[in-house]
């Protein structure tokens, strides 16, 4: 799921409206991560989160798969002996947390377009997404345990507030391959079309978002992030806050507006 012609950067950012496009680019490796596509990535998450044009943000990526996790084959190819940690091996897991923790914190709705196989840190990527989607050919495995390892990617965090920590451990010490109707129904994504329809698809449900009430959704992303770690009355107390800056925005009073005229709103993001 991307846009056709060659093109060797590892990022391919596409703007639709008020929507960016980001394709993970190396597909003759099914998407895996390696430091230049990490670092390109978190560049442009940054560029979408600082620029007020763009009001959401979908990832996906090129040819069959969306990511297929860390680089194994780099991994392999420098691994060294025992006891000595490749030295780009940090440097990958420290660059995918600040992208997961960049659209965590974006004020801005995140789709992740899971067009085939996440495995690994694709997993984790996939699953950092407000909305997730999946074609009927995509398909989640964990993988760490194939190679001796435990987690990376806020995996460990998301996936047990998705579907309890009992299930979470079966997930990731099995590293079985999960197919969208199993995600379906443990909670981890939203939604799965079939392959023919999916960029469509998917494509449409981004710009509902990017042409919704923008600080109004970036606000209720704030209150769901809140809430893991807030007794009622602190979580009521934030949705007060919210309520009272949400009053302040125009796309508020175009919502009135809108409801009382009987038309659909219009929001501009403001």
């Amino acid at each position: 799921m991307t846009d056709p012609g060659p093109n060797d950067s590892p990022i391919l950012m596409t703007r639709r409206g008020n929507l960016a496009q980001l394709t993970l680019n190396r597909p003759r490796v099914y998407n895996a991560l390696d430091l230049a596509l990490v670092e390109r990535l978190l560049d442009a998450v940054l560029a979408c989160d600082e620029d007020p044009d763009i009001r959401a943000v979908m990832i996906t990526g090129a040819g069959k798969a969306f990511c297929a996790g860390g680089d194994v084959r780099m991994m392999h190819a420098i691994a060294g002996p025992p006891g000595a940690t490749p030295p780009f091996m940090p440097k990958l897991a420290t660059g995918v947390h600040a992208v997961v923790a960049a659209l965590a914190r974006m004020p801005k709705p995140v789709v992740t377009a899971v067009n085939g196989p996440a495995a690994g840190a694709g997993f984790g990527l996939a699953l950092a997404g407000d909305l997730v989607l999946a074609a009927e050919s995509a398909t989640f495995t964990t993988a760490y345990a194939a190679i001796a390892q435990a987690s990376d990617g806020g995996a460990s965090y998301i996936l047990p507030r998705l579907v309890g920590p009992k299930r979470a451990f079966e997930i990731f010490a099995s590293a079985r391959v999960m197919a969208p109707a199993e995600a379906l129904s443990l909670g981890m994504i939203n939604a799965t079309y079939p392959d023919a329809e999916f960029r469509d698809r998917a494509l449409a449900r981004a710009a509902e978002l990017a042409n919704g009430p923008t600080q109004g959704l970036g606000a209720l992303k704030k209150l769901l992030a809140l809430s893991a770690d807030s007794g009622l009355e602190t979580q009521m107390e934030h949705e007060r806050r919210a309520v009272i800056e949400g009053g302040r925005t125009e796309d508020f009073r175009e919502g009135l507006a809108a409801f009382m005229e009987k038309r659909p709103p219009v929001f501009k993001g403001r």
